[in-house]
């Protein structure tokens, strides 16, 4: 979707392999670099309700990152963590999607491409939380989308998670029916501030990322973010366990989450919108409204990407998408929707050096 007091603490530890293995962590002190990867660190820093934020934009980092840093921090839910019982109503949430961050990125500036490799998430917690509400989801009314019959009434699932297992279980409301669902964590939010001084709302996803309901954004794979600010300032939150395709009524199995980054700059490498990459695949993401225009975006940039990197002319890569590509529709129940447009590497010449 689409704790105590405040614990901005920073633990900073060496990085003994491409993993990193934490060896000595001292708060409040400087950072401490170990021979071994040499300059590289893991940053840890742990986010509470009271230090959260809910725009993408320019404000005072928690922490300050470099080029081939890993961040281990972790993830409030789409709610604030403060729906857990069948008592509870959306009425107690403070915000939607409230932010980790913002990590700022030594040497990023406009122009540049930050790179996130998402090594670790975990389900930080064993109940997973599912709701609709009046006026969100693409099957309900709203005011720019009315339909005919009222607006469909708030509701609340909850979703045991069997950490074990790897699964969480949907209970219908209405009936006795019950069935087990895979987990697959992933970030819902992650995205860095947009350019102009600009603040982005947690629930919008654009050029800068943010709200995509990507569940690209797991592990195995890597984010391309375009840089627009000194820094970069990245933001991450809104942690899903699992989500169907289109996330149609608005949520996922909306969880916490415990994450472990690997932050990397690209200097001097331009790029409009955000991607994804994995050993197999190219990802191009695009987001807007409509539907119809994002999968524009999604390709277009997919063209230049195959273009740029793999040397086939604008036309043949146009042609070699119609054959060959494959669309995952990731959201369309935020302000702007979201099409990731991939195709596999094999089907790709060698990329250029």
């Amino acid at each position: 979707m689409g704790e105590t007091m405040k614990t901005s603490s920073i633990i900073v530890a060496g990085a003994l392999c491409a993993f990193g293995l934490l060896t000595t962590a001292v708060a409040q002190q400087k950072p401490a670099i170990h021979l071994g990867t040499p300059g590289a660190r893991l940053v840890q820093y742990h986010a509470t309700i009271h230090d959260v934020k809910y725009v993408y934009g320019v404000a005072a980092p928690v922490a300050r990152l470099r080029s081939g840093d890993m961040l281990e921090t972790n993830t409030l839910d789409a709610f604030g963590n403060v729906l857990q019982g069948p008592s509870d109503t959306l009425d107690m949430v403070k915000g939607d999607n409230p932010l980790t961050g913002p990590f700022y990125i030594e040497g990023a500036a406009p122009g540049d491409t930050l790179a996130i490799t998402f090594l670790d998430l975990q389900v930080d917690g064993n109940q997973g939380v599912g709701a609709f509400a009046p006026g969100f989801g693409a099957l309900n009314s709203s005011t720019y989308t009315p339909m005919l019959g009222p607006p469909l009434p708030e509701r609340i699932w909850y979703y045991p998670v069997d950490h074990a297992r790897n699964v969480a279980t949907f209970q219908a409301h209405d009936s006795s029916f019950k069935v087990e669902i895979p987990l697959h964590p992933f970030f819902g939010c992650i995205g860095v501030a947009p350019a102009g001084g600009e603040a982005r709302s947690s629930i919008v996803p654009a050029e800068n990322g943010g709200n995509m309901d990507a569940p690209e954004a797991s592990v195995g794979n890597t984010l391309y973010l375009p840089v627009n600010v000194p820094g970069a300032l990245l933001y991450m939150g809104d942690g899903h366990a699992a989500m169907g395709d289109g996330e149609v009524d608005g949520t996922a199995i909306e969880v916490p989450l415990r994450a472990r980054l690997q932050v990397r700059l690209i200097k001097g490498q331009k790029i409009e919108w955000p991607r994804f990459e994995n050993q197999n695949s190219i990802m191009a993401v695009g987001i807007t409204r409509p539907l119809d225009d994002a999968l524009r975006v999604a390709f277009t940039q997919l063209i230049a990407w195959i273009h740029a990197d793999y040397g086939l002319s604008e036309l043949d890569a146009y042609e070699l998408l119609s054959k060959a590509a494959t669309i995952h529709l990731d959201e369309m129940v935020d302000p702007n929707y979201v099409i990731v447009a991939s195709i596999d590497k094999k089907y790709l010449p060698p990329r250029k050096k």
